[in-house]
């Protein structure tokens, strides 16, 4: 059985621009480039392997960390017939949710580092309305739709559902080499 997401992928015009974002809208760390200018990834294999385009090239990747849970990989590319961001009504993945325990301070942060928000944030809806549950959704520079969420109050939705939904532990600060 699967343990769980390990990363979600995203494509981004620049990479440097998109690390930079990461980092200061949510404090993500660059972990490691496993592919460079200096050596990017083309040809029919790497075409067939990740189901590109003839002539598409990954000019860089990037592994960073957000937190506890799923890692972000960061894609430059360059190839034929690019498209912008996908927008929230189009096929495929629409956005990802960063958990937040003040939702108006990462909001603030988020614009900061030169991000969008939609809209100001606001209490879940329906079965996930409870005091302090908001969320908010933004645009990054590259415009990808990141949603901000916060839900201290999970009792509702977790009574009727077979198993709890998945709650990021509180944040702290690692120290490499240690067991934190």
């Amino acid at each position: 059985m699967p343990r769980g997401i390990d990363h979600v992928g995203v494509t981004v015009p620049d990479i440097n621009a998109a690390i930079r974002f990461l980092e200061e809208a949510f404090g993500a760390v660059a972990l490691y480039r496993n592919v460079t200018r200096t050596k990017p990834q083309k040809g029919p294999e790497t075409e067939k392997i990740l189901g590109l385009p003839q002539g598409t090239a990954v000019i860089e990747m990037c592994m960073m960390a957000l937190g506890h849970g799923p890692g972000i990989e960061l894609f430059e590319m360059k190839g034929p017939d690019q498209r912008e961001a996908a927008r929230p009504c189009d096929w495929g993945l629409q956005h990802f949710a960063v958990y937040v325990d003040d939702i108006h301070a990462a909001c603030h942060r988020f614009q900061e580092a030169g991000g969008t928000l939609l809209t100001e944030p606001q209490g879940q809806p329906s079965l996930e309305a409870a005091p302090g549950n908001m969320f908010c959704y933004g645009r990054t520079p590259w415009g990808m739709i990141v949603e901000l969420i916060s839900t201290p109050h999970q009792e509702r939705f977790n009574d009727i559902a077979p198993m709890d939904r998945y709650q990021p532990p509180p944040r702290a600060t690692p120290h490499k080499g240690s067991d934190a």
